[in-house]
């Protein structure tokens, strides 16, 4: 009994360090000094250098969705429906959840395992001796750039996938094209559009939080880095996962 309340003690030290870490950090976002360029560079890395990664799997996912989607309908004679079926998917559930998991094992891991690396050649302690802040330098400038890049990101793969069901549904399967816009002009709304950005900006916090506080955290070891690497992209995906569902049944 005594370890077992040592365990729940431990945990729940843990998940007030984890609540503090965001909470300073989102603090450091709004608090002068600002870090622009910082910020910028950020984006860059997440934004920019996932984008390719985005459209490929954007592309791929609404070809699937095209494919499937066809065949289904074709059962029960409503062929015209595929867009609709093909864009609330994409825009609601799968366009921000798959963006969010890419982005998670892309520039995620990439970001833990960088502040990690720091953190075991004690550079941000070298931060800390120069009077820096290195909450404030390291992980505010990466959590304003996920908020940022994710929506954005999320947009670029519901437009790919959209494309990409009409060409395998369209193009290959014979669906009918004025159909397959028209279901989507008529039937997708802004509130769809909104919940799918809704998600994202979640997504983005809650991936660059849990990235920036295990590389943050890492321990000064031969292996603390690849485990904290591994950890963040672990977790994240749990959480994304996760807070999918909350968000969907708060949304709907």
């Amino acid at each position: 009994m005594e370890r077992f309340g040592a365990l729940i003690i431990d945990s729940i030290t843990s998940l007030g360090d984890f609540l503090l870490f965001l909470m300073n950090a989102g603090a450091y976002v709004v608090l002068p000094p600002y870090k622009p360029r910082l910020a910028v560079r950020q984006v860059r890395i997440i934004g920019a250098d996932s984008l390719l990664l985005i459209v490929l799997i954007g592309a791929f996912t609404g070809m699937v969705l095209g494919l499937q989607g066809y065949n289904t309908l074709r059962r029960f004679g409503s062929e015209g429906a595929l867009g609709t079926v093909v864009a609330l998917v994409l825009v609601r559930e799968l366009g921000p959840v798959l963006a969010a998991l890419m982005i998670a094992a892309r520039a995620g891991s990439a970001m833990a395992a960088e502040l990690g690396s720091m953190q075991a050649s004690e550079q941000i302690d070298a931060l800390t001796v120069m009077a820096i802040n290195p909450v404030q330098y390291l992980v505010s400038p990466r959590l304003l750039a996920g908020v940022i890049s994710f929506p954005l990101l999320t947009s670029v793969f519901d437009v790919i996938g959209i494309w990409g069901g009409y060409a395998v549904g369209v193009g290959l399967m014979g669906a009918p094209g004025g159909s397959y816009l028209n279901g989507i002009a008529q039937n997708m709304t802004g509130n769809d559009v909104t919940t799918g950005l809704y998600k994202s900006l979640v997504f983005g916090v809650v991936v660059m939080w849990v990235c920036c506080y295990k590389g943050y955290h890492a321990q000064r070891m031969a292996t603390g880095v690849s485990r904290a690497t591994t950890e963040a992209v672990v977790l994240s995906s749990v959480l994304i996962v996760a807070s999918d569902y909350v968000l969907t049944s708060l949304l709907l």
